[in-house]
């Protein structure tokens, strides 16, 4: 324990932020997001936008997976469904872009949650597969209920308004995108602090254990599908008022492979890890484009590979890090904090 950091009441002692350099890094974190926009052009804010977009998909892929313990492989697939509730609220009903952003996270925690009842019976391998199933059977509604989702050609979404002014910047969207992050992150952090998350941390820990002591299975591991559901389809909302086209192909089973690559990197069981490994993947592929573009005098072809390049790199990454760093970003970042909470003495 840091020296002068004794808490005397369990309120204090569960608090997010327990030390005053805590607090500090806060608002500095905090003034740093107002000043972005101000001091980034249009390309660093369309990947500062893409990145909390995915962190907000990771999140809840983190409190499913690397706090329950509850292997999927379709957040891709809910992601898809609160972008396709949003875009159908906001072309046949004309709703504010909150109310559709809630609702498309309701839909998808709704679906997460029948597609959760056979993680009582089954889970691990089985599970993820159980999901992929589902994801392709949603996959298959996106392609053929043409009255919702227009089939192949997909839908135009509106740009978000606020107060009657049309957000179609980088700069106008971000305002509503890093907010609504930054919210559904504290929401995460606090849920851990609650009676609901330790169960969730129970059940991942020892599922048979928890239930000896009084932990209703099926409900908690229900309520965690339809949490990380909800956060899928909040961020798939937010993707359709980015992007504002939405088709079949806009959420590939590769993007569920995606996130659940960028919480393996960040750290599983974190929540600094989802937001570090949505950042630290969002940005490869930019990095992988960069080298091929720099390649493309000796390599004809280089655009061409760009593509698997990505996949295979992907999938390196995976194995890297389950290899040699299994808990992610989150733990270097961790060592490298009491390295210097300890420099230049030794223990």
């Amino acid at each position: 324990m840091i020296i002068g950091t004794a808490k005397e009441t369990y309120r204090a002692d569960a608090a997010l932020l327990t030390t005053r350099p805590q607090q500090t890094w806060t608002g500095v974190l905090a003034l740093v997001l107002i000043a972005l926009p101000f001091t980034l052009n249009d390309y660093w804010l369309y990947l500062v936008c893409l990145m909390t977009i995915n962190a907000v998909a990771a999140t809840g892929l983190n409190i499913l997976t690397g706090f329950t313990g509850l292997v999927s492989l379709g957040q891709a697939a809910f992601m898809a469904v609160g972008a396709y509730t949003v875009a159908w609220m906001e072309r046949d009903l004309g709703t504010p872009f909150p109310v559709n952003l809630v609702a498309g996270g309701l839909v998808a925690a709704g679906i997460g949650i029948v597609v959760g009842i056979p993680s009582l019976r089954v889970k691990g391998l089985y599970l993820a597969i159980a999901t992929i199933a589902a994801s392709f059977i949603l996959h298959f509604l996106f392609v053929h209920w043409e009255a919702v989702t227009g089939g192949n050609t997909g839908i135009n979404v509106a740009p978000a308004r606020i107060l009657g002014t049309e957000l179609v910047s980088y700069f106008g969207l971000y305002w509503i995108i890093m907010p609504i992050t930054v919210l559904m992150v504290l929401g995460a952090a606090n849920l851990f602090r609650t009676r609901i998350g330790r169960a969730f941390i129970a059940i991942r820990d020892r599922d048979i254990s928890a239930e000896v002591l009084g932990i209703p299975l099926l409900r908690y591991k229900l309520m965690s599908f339809a949490i990380a559901s909800f956060y899928a389809g909040v961020a798939g909302g937010l993707w359709a008022y980015f992007f504002r086209v939405i088709t079949p192909d806009s959420f590939p089973f590769m993007a569920s492979v995606f996130l659940l690559a960028a919480i393996i990197v960040g750290g599983m069981g974190t929540i600094i890890g989802a937001l570090l490994g949505a950042a630290f993947m969002t940005l490869v592929p930019e990095l992988l484009r960069f080298v091929m573009d720099w390649a493309s005098p000796w390599l004809p072809n280089a655009t061409v590979l760009l593509s698997p390049v990505r996949t295979i790199v992907f999938g390196l990454l995976i194995i890297g890090f389950l290899v040699f760093e299994p808990q992610g970003l989150a733990e270097i970042i961790q060592r490298v904090r009491r390295f210097f909470r300890l420099w230049p003495f030794r223990t």
